[in-house]
């Protein structure tokens, strides 16, 4: 079963990148991050209530806790990136940039949870690197850093190192607890330390000026975030990480597929084969 989760999350985690892109047109990134952090909370508690999870509040470790603490604060610094990085950069390279954690995370599982690498995962890793080093134009990244667009590629390594991070840490976080109630207790840290920086920043006065478009797009884009999450760490919870992070990676083909057709985003000559190395790379990792 945790193999059509994996699925489920790279569906639901392309749809998101999207209805992001177009929630954040004329909103701070900072202040949506916060906003549909708080939609993708609510979504978590309540399916941690229906699934029954709740009485698992009583029996958690101070080890659990610490490691969906740190997992939760990984992806709360992971978002704020990502979504700058959406804000300045078109969502058909910045996706495949941030998905190039998954790179990070196999060489992370190896050293820190002792997950095996066997060679075809190797191929697979050049495979990725590769893939994602085509869909970005150089060209575009140059005439990018002298206007006001400057910084996405940068935004989107950092969200890069920091998904990678949260995928280990979830993965010692969710032994020993419900899958559900694990995404809810870290989503409560990630709403925390979105907020934070929303007051730090001073953007909170923006809440006033987001019209009913970019409302509906960031609850829409927080829903489908909930949905990737419950998936995601089901998974994560019954399969082996250095499998089930490539698989989530995949939601880049749905992401690259949906800006192009929705967004009207053009791809440059190298994305093709780029695309198809990223799945090729995937696919390597499975075998």
């Amino acid at each position: 079963m945790w193999l059509g989760f994996a699925l489920g999350s790279a569906l639901f985690a392309g749809v998101t990148a999207v209805l992001a892109k177009v929630g954040l047109q004329r909103v701070d990134s900072t202040l949506a991050t916060a906003v549909r952090t708080v939609v993708v909370l609510a979504f978590a508690w309540l399916v941690a209530a229906v699934s029954s999870e709740l009485g698992g509040l009583h029996g958690l470790s101070g080890k659990t806790l610490l490691f969906l603490g740190l997992s939760g604060l990984a992806t709360g610094a992971s978002w704020l990136c990502y979504f700058k990085a959406l804000q300045l950069g078109d969502v058909s390279r910045v996706a495949p940039v941030d998905k190039s954690s998954t790179v990070l995370s196999i060489l992370l599982a190896f050293l820190f949870l002792r997950e095996s690498v066997s060679a075809w995962q190797i191929v697979g890793v050049v495979g990725i690197g590769a893939g994602t080093l085509l869909m970005i134009e150089p060209q575009s990244v140059q005439r990018e850093g002298k206007g006001s667009r400057r910084g996405w590629l940068g935004y989107a390594l950092l969200s890069a190192l920091f998904a990678a991070l949260t995928s280990i840490f979830g993965k010692i976080g969710v032994e020993g607890v419900g899958s559900n109630l694990a995404t809810a207790l870290r989503t409560c840290v990630v709403l925390a330390f979105a907020w934070l920086m929303v007051f730090v920043t001073g953007t909170q006065k923006g809440l006033r000026s987001i019209d009913k478009k970019s409302w509906a797009f960031l609850i829409g884009s927080g829903i489908a975030t909930g949905l990737s999450w419950l998936c995601y760490y089901r998974a994560l919870q019954e399969g082996p990480a250095s499998v089930v992070v490539p698989i989530d990676k995949l939601s880049v083909v749905v992401t690259v597929a949906i800006s192009c057709i929705f967004l009207g985003e053009r791809l440059n000559k190298r994305a093709a084969p780029g695309l198809l190395l990223i799945l090729c790379g995937t696919g390597a990792m499975l075998l």
